[in-house]
């Protein structure tokens, strides 16, 4: 299933988690979860509904407080000599030039262009008063460029449809320019075009550009398809971690959703077929 551009996983971390126990109001959503989101790799983490998918990502983050463990920051890329250090060791602004998020839930703001919401992902490498930024830019039209948004970029974002939104976001977060890129749910709202145009995005961030990704994905085909590693939850706890296809197998699947799960490969491309079994489901 795995194509040749896929990343090893020696490549060198540049986020993890070690051992990270979060949750609301005392009840814990994720516990001691461990996992590495690596240079030049898309790392998907899957699972079904309040597995602890998003809460994990927003932890990684820095946007929830962890109850335990720690998230730890790596080298900034694969050549750099820094070491591995606590991620709350870093100001906002040091650790929003190096992680950014995608989440699935942001407002709509009223009276901007699109060209002005992109360029919000230029807020860390700026000094006071929006001085200091020489590349911005350039990086934020190469945001828009490969998001395709570039033909709207003087329409306001409150007249855009979700999927235009979406892609808007995510190009905001491309500006931004950071070595590592977490993802909720961008395919959210997208339709079939623009589900495989991000795909094929992270992708090339990854082997062009050696960004570390971090993906949270509900449609486990997309997180075979895209991710050189599959981070599985079930039951607030890590279940399994490798390869898409030494983790999304038909008893780890079966366990996590809690319904039998069919998996099977195509003997020429070798790419994973998934299929949930209900009562009504026709098997062949």
């Amino acid at each position: 299933m795995t194509d040749d551009l896929r990343s090893p996983r020696t490549a060198p971390s540049a986020l993890s988690g070690r051992a990270v126990t979060a949750g609301y109001r005392g009840v814990a959503v994720v516990d001691a979860a461990s996992l590495d989101i690596r240079h030049g790799q898309v790392t998907a983490l899957v699972g079904p509904n309040g597995s602890g998918k998003s809460t994990l990502l927003r932890t990684l983050a820095r946007l929830h407080r962890p109850d335990s463990g720690e998230v730890l920051l790596g080298p900034a890329d694969t050549d750099a000599s820094d070491s591995v250090h606590p991620a709350r060791a870093l100001s906002g602004k040091e650790f929003a030039c190096r992680v950014s998020l995608l989440g699935q839930h942001r407002p709509t703001p009223g009276g901007l262009l699109v060209r002005d919401v992109v360029a919000f992902g230029r807020h860390p490498h700026r000094g006071r008063w929006r001085s200091g930024d020489p590349d911005g830019p350039r990086a934020v039209e190469h945001a828009m460029e490969v998001t395709g948004t570039t033909a709207m970029a003087d329409r306001a974002v409150d007249e855009l449809s979700g999927g235009e939104l979406q892609r808007v976001w995510l190009a905001t977060c491309l500006a931004q320019d950071t070595d590592v890129l977490l993802l909720d749910e961008p395919t959210n709202h997208l339709d079939l075009r623009y589900q495989v145009e991000v795909q094929d995005l992270m992708r090339d961030l990854a082997v062009e550009h050696g960004v570390a990704v971090g993906v949270v994905l509900h449609d486990l085909v997309h997180a075979a398809e895209v991710a050189d590693e599959v981070v599985l939850l079930h039951d607030r706890r890590v279940l399994a971690v490798g390869t898409p296809d030494a983790v999304l197998t038909e008893a780890n699947l079966t366990t996590a959703y809690g319904i039998p799960v069919r998996v099977s490969a195509d003997p020429t491309t070798g790419a994973l077929s998934l299929r949930p079994v209900g009562r009504h489901t026709r098997v062949a």
